[in-house]
């Protein structure tokens, strides 16, 4: 693997080294309209929540534009990981599109509410409270931003390890209209539409529809079902009034629904309970899993109200109102098996409404942005965990432990950040924001006998109750933020920023109050021992970055370098355990037990780069570029708590963050004849590449050992013509990696600690596919 990677590395820095030089050589009198236009420009991002060149912005971020990721045949938005420096985005185990993040070493595996997302995403600067529903298909976008570190001040709790900005196309004046159709290989089918037209001068209606499916990559062998299959229906309409030169509203909503099939895990290991025999399957996409009482489906629809008013020259006034609503149905099967070993269907429910107002400032040295912000949000889990076969051993026939969680958050904060240009050369930015969260949690836990529970149609009766746990808590904080930015030429941007974030606390949500220790050693457990137990406390990072950014060469080369230091304290550990209700040496449930057990050190560096290659290389138009990211992140815990007292740091790493992530994308742009129509041909390859990564504090056979993914994409244009046509490629070498799972398995024995048939599964990234498309636009 470090060959491998040598390699990577090699010719990722000799793509950069060389730019300046081919890009020198070019005169500029040669330069066509055409290459100019296809040249690296400004790029404008709003990661300081107003209008900036990425250059001018003391933060690390990614920004990539809509017709770029249409390039790269990036289809849905954990994908950005690939082109981004230390990020991990991934579908998280068992569902299709709930989203794991990860920035820095920072963010949240688990998408059980009650847990706090690390990583702010965010549609329109509407933030999701969620993660499920946040697998955002990739269309009619006009950027996506990756903001890396700690957003505290301008973006609030839960941005501790940065944000993901997912903006929308606005309308034209003018009408537009754009569709495209795409086939590949495991029977894909898409079709996406989306379109605007002005009813008046003031007033302009637009939206979007996209249909994605496909067939699995592998099979349920027990239920004949696809695995890995998609179905989903995206949609969004939208309008623009201007209701006054300086008055203008948007109005946007915006409905998926998913109705692929369960997405079942792959066992790696065979069954250890006689007398079953199954073995371990030889296509890592195929399954036994025999649940099928609910079926796999999600519905996610939401909507905004954005009011914007230009008060003079200095002063604007916006104010961003916003509901959304999600609900789902999953069967996860555990054990992966026919027999109802460990069983769970889950139904998950949330709701969330939230108000931002801003006042927003421009002058000639003073730039910046004071507002409040208020969310309501309510989010609900219910699920049985059938344990047929433990029950059966214990004389309980259809023995089943029923979880049902629900966490309501009201929060608000006011915040402000300026920057005050002190010269043409020097900037400070200050920021604080101030947050109140009041978090509040139902937890009940029940044991059924006789199969399912009510609540999934099954005739389970309740014989015991383990957790009856109501209970509240109020949380505050205060981050700030100080830049400082040196810019010794205007095409050079030099800074060093601190700045603070936080997770939220809360209660989890599948406690087992039972479960709680005695800790004062009296005999009892008290109602104060039960909420200690419950509870856990937010988290905190404190930030330190330096960075430099240029643009040079006349925009052929533009480069972006950043170094960081954070110190993470009261690390959240959320984790699962099987336990014994009944003390007859069996487990026949589990609890969740998280606790705020650890503090770590995370630093790193972070490189991107993209430069021109060579122009005029073959034909008086064709261009040569190239992109490069590099990230490197050194993450150690300082101290780690287990359940036990004792300190366990020099065992434990950080989950879903790979030492090393980097990618390399080589395009070629060049006129092109097809059937002697004359045209342009763009051809993008891209390799990114990932090292060894664990996906839980503990080392486990679901760790992903290093690994590269290539892509290939074409796309050729008929000159003079609205249709265009691509070919894409992706996982070239078609590699197989984990990118979540499950694993109730005692790494001292191999004894299963969950049930008897044991549960370690692993689910994966998409094998190789091909597709092509056709594109039509006015």
């Amino acid at each position: 693997m470090a060959v491998k990677f040598n390699r990577f590395m090699a010719l990722a820095m000799c793509a950069t080294a060389l730019t300046p030089v081919a890009a020198y050589a070019q005169t500029e009198t040669e330069e066509t309209a055409a290459s100019d236009e296809r040249r690296f420009g400004a790029i404008v991002v709003t990661a300081q929540r107003r209008e900036e060149n990425l250059l001018d912005v003391p933060l690390s971020v990614s920004a990539f534009s809509g017709d770029l990721l249409a390039d790269l045949g990036i289809q849905t938005m954990d994908e950005v990981a690939k082109i981004s420096p230390n990020v991990t985005l991934e579908v998280s185990r068992g569902t299709n599109n709930t989203i794991s993040a990860f920035i820095r070493g920072v963010g949240q595996q688990d998408p059980v509410s009650g847990f706090e997302a690390g990583v702010g995403i965010y549609v329109d600067d509407v933030y999701l409270n969620r993660p499920q529903g946040s697998v955002l298909e990739v269309y009619d976008v006009e950027r996506i931003e990756v903001l890396r570190g700690p957003q505290g001040t301008l973006y609030g709790r839960n941005t501790i390890g940065g944000a993901v900005k997912y903006v929308t196309k606005g309308l034209s004046n003018d009408p537009t209209f754009k569709a495209r159709g795409v086939l590949g290989t495991y029977g894909q089918k898409d079709v996406v539409a989306s379109g605007s037209v002005p009813l008046a001068d003031t007033f302009r209606v637009g939206g979007g529809i996209g249909v994605f499916t496909r067939d699995g990559f592998g099979e349920n062998l027990i239920t004949g079902e696809d695995n890995y299959n998609k179905d989903v229906l995206s949609a969004r309409l939208s309008a623009e009034w201007d209701v006054t030169d300086a008055f203008q509203l948007r109005l946007s909503g915006d409905y998926m629904n998913d109705e692929s099939n369960a997405r079942q895990g792959h066992r790696l290991i065979p069954d250890l309970f006689p007398p079953s025999t199954f073995p371990v399957l030889g296509n890592v996409y195929d399954n036994r899993a025999g649940l099928d009482v609910v079926e796999q489906k999600v519905e996610v629809y939401g909507g905004s109200l954005v009011a914007e008013y230009q008060v003079n020259d200095n002063i604007t006034l916006k104010n961003i109102l916003a509901y959304r609503e999600d609900e789902g149905t999953s069967p996860i099967d555990f054990d992966a098996l026919p027999v109802a070993d460990v069983d769970v269907p889950g139904i998950y429910t949330n709701d969330q409404l939230s108000n931002e107002f801003q006042i927003l400032y421009s002058g000639d040295r003073l730039n910046g942005i004071v507002g409040a912000y208020y969310l309501d949000a309510n989010s609900s889990t219910v699920f049985d965990v059938l344990l047929g076969t433990t029950g059966a051993l214990l004389g309980l026939p259809g023995l089943n432990a029923q979880t049902f969680g629900e966490v309501s958050t009201e929060t608000w904060s006011i915040f402000a950040d300026f920057t005050y240009d002190l010269t043409d050369q020097f900037a400070i930015s200050l920021g604080g924001r101030y947050t109140e969260d009041k978090r509040s949690s139902i937890v009940l836990r029940r044991t059924y006998v006789g199969g399912f529970s009510p609540f999934f149609g099954g005739p389970g009766v309740p014989i015991a109750t383990t957790s009856n746990f109501d209970g509240s808590a109020k949380f505050d904080d205060f981050s700030p933020r100080v830049s400082l930015t040196y810019k010794p030429i205007e095409s050079q941007t030099l800074y060093a920023t601190y700045s603070q974030g936080f997770k939220g606390g809360s209660f989890d949500p599948r406690g087992q109050t039972t479960a709680a220790p005695d800790l004062d050693r009296d005999g009892t457990v008290s109602p104060e021992e039960v909420f200690a137990f419950m509870q856990f406390e937010p988290e905190e990072v404190d930030s330190y970055e330096i960075g430099w950014k240029a643009s040079t060469f006349q925009g052929r080369l533009q480069t972006s370098l950043a170094g960081f230091f954070m110190d993470y304290q009261n690390v959240q550990i959320p984790g699962s355990v099987g336990i014994d209700t009944n003390g007859d040496g069996v487990n026949d449930t589990f609890t969740g037990v998280t606790t705020n057990a650890a503090s770590a050190d995370l630093w790193g560096i972070e490189f991107e780069g993209t430069g021109v290659l060579g122009e005029e290389i073959f034909n008086e138009s064709d261009m040569f570029t190239s992109a490069v990211s590099i990230g490197y992140i050194n993450a150690e815990f300082n101290e780690f708590i287990d359940a036990f007292g004792n300190d366990v740091a020099n065992q434990r790493v950080f989950q879903n963050t790979p030492e090393w992530t980097g990618s390399l994308r080589l395009t070629y742009d060049t006129p092109f004849h097809i059937l002697q129509k004359p045209g342009r041909l763009t051809l993008n390859t891209l390799a990114s590449y990932r090292s060894k990564s664990s996906q839980f504090e503990v080392r486990s056979p679901l760790d992903q050992e290093a690994y590269t993914l290539i892509d290939l994409g074409l796309r050729w244009k008929p000159d003079d013509s609205r249709w265009g046509f691509t070919f894409t490629g992706k996982n070239l070498t078609d590699e197989r990696y984990k990118v979540a799972g499950y694993n109730f398995i005692n790494p001292a024995n191999g004894a299963p600690t969950l049930g008897l048939e044991g549960v370690l599964n692993a689910y994966y990234g998409d094998p190789r596919t091909f597709s092509i498309g056709v594109d039509y636009e006015f």
